[in-house]
């Protein structure tokens, strides 16, 4: 039930959840939410470092009053198994009814591998090694801890039934997933997003975008005509207002805008025809617990993947490339940028376009833009053959060799 001046909705019928939240400050949501839909009395907030230090959170806390029974301020970079670990014994012993994250990426995955964890009884290194869909382990139970989250970036993380965390007596970033993992309720407050770094917002749009082009540049048999035109509106909706953020920082019209675009970008990833990711987004995974950023990642490797991809595929490959092309050329602000930037429609590629979408943001292009150097391309390579969607690229990559083509491409130094 909505609370007053609130639309609250379905993120993708006829699909039960998640709902989404607009229209009011995110206490007041949180707090309605909690009391009225999930008629919750123990929650447990996992907030960032930096938000934790805010009125923002000193506003959710307030709202939220004596149900709050626990506070978790901050999970470290790509959700390492040991900080999942603290928090699941944390929530168990505090018998929450309810998880609510404010913040971004880290936290929306911790809390879904926690929800996950506690289901099926995880308490040490070796149980939680048996959750990763890799390991194939038979009848395991869903997630039935309800999470909240109110997201503070735009990776999309909190739509989607699959979560990331990292191994750390591998460097590996293994991928949980399950059909009902995942959040609740989603609630957006374009307010709340103005505090957001300019890096972690801008970058994260850009992975935000990875997600419309690599699903429009699919071979994939599940795509259709209704998937190519989801991803299509959200390119729409995330570059154009993308560009406006980056010039007018506390536009909230176009904030929203953004958010809504990740709505569109994350419907056909869902579901029974989930349509596969490619190559940026799958080595992206491996790189990042080197240090790099969730939307810096698809920043670096998106552009170069699609030239990789357009270099060495077939009139498939480049035909589903041009549907990335007409999004973009056809949108007025962009083609701007594009030609200011000596791009010829017709001439440049997709990556070529992309990439220009990046440098206008002041967005990293290489790897040593964010201290990854060349003595970690081939343990990169290595993780990154490991991931499904390396492998449900265009053009599939199952060598090392073809990995480090693409990464010799962004590497940013010379031999």
């Amino acid at each position: 039930m909505a609370a007053p001046g609130e639309n609250y909705r379905l993120a993708f019928p006829p699909s039960t959840k998640p709902h989404i939240s607009t229209g009011i400050p995110f206490p007041a949501a949180c707090a309605h939410h909690i009391t009225n839909t999930f008629k919750a009395s123990k929650v447990y907030i996992i907030v960032s470092n930096s938000i934790s230090k805010t009125s923002n959170f000193t506003d959710l806390e307030n709202a939220l009053g004596d149900k709050v029974v626990g506070v978790r301020k901050g999970i470290k970079p790509h959700t390492p198994w040991d900080d999942v670990l603290e928090i699941v014994a944390e929530v168990r012993e505090k018998g929450v009814d309810v998880i609510v994250t404010l913040g971004a990426g880290s936290l929306t995955d911790g809390a879904k591998v926690v929800a996950f964890a506690l289901a099926n009884n995880v308490s040490t290194t070796d149980d939680l090694a048996k959750l990763p869909g890799a390991a194939k382990t038979p009848n395991l139970n869903p997630p039935t801890l309800p999470i909240i989250n109110i997201p503070t970036s735009l990776s999309g993380g909190e739509y989607s039934p699959f979560a990331g965390a990292t191994d750390l007596r591998t460097h590996h970033k293994a991928s949980f997933s399950h059909p009902q993992m995942g959040a609740d309720l989603i609630i957006l407050d374009p307010r709340l997003s103005i505090s957001t770094p300019a890096q972690i917002w801008l970058s994260t749009g850009i992975r935000a975008v990875d997600h419309c082009v690599e699903g429009l540049c699919s071979l994939d048999a599940n795509v259709s005509p209704a998937t190519d035109a989801s991803f299509a509106a959200g390119l729409k909706l995330l570059v154009p207002n993308l560009l406006i953020t980056k010039k007018e920082w506390e536009n909230e019209e176009a904030r929203l805008g953004e958010m809504l675009g990740i709505v569109k970008a994350m419907g056909p990833l869902l579901g029974s025809t989930v349509i596969p990711m490619g190559a940026s987004h799958g080595i992206g995974h491996q790189l990042g617990p080197l240090g790099v950023g969730h939307g810096e990642t698809s920043c670096i490797l998106l552009p170069a993947v699609l030239k990789w991809n357009f270099k060495n595929g077939d009139e498939a490959v480049r035909k589903a490339q041009r549907k990335v092309l007409d999004v973009l050329w056809g949108e007025a602000s962009v083609r701007g940028v594009l030609e200011r930037r000596g791009l010829k429609e017709g001439v440049a590629d997709a990556g070529d376009c992309v990439g220009a979408v990046v440098k206008e943001l002041g967005m990293p292009a290489s790897l040593k833009d964010v201290g990854v150097g060349r003595e970690k391309l081939n343990g990169l390579a290595v993780n990154s053959l490991k991931d499904r969607w390396v492998q449900t690229n265009p053009i599939p990559i199952l060598e090392k060799k073809q990995v480090l083509e693409v990464l010799e491409m962004v590497v940013g130094d010379e031999k």
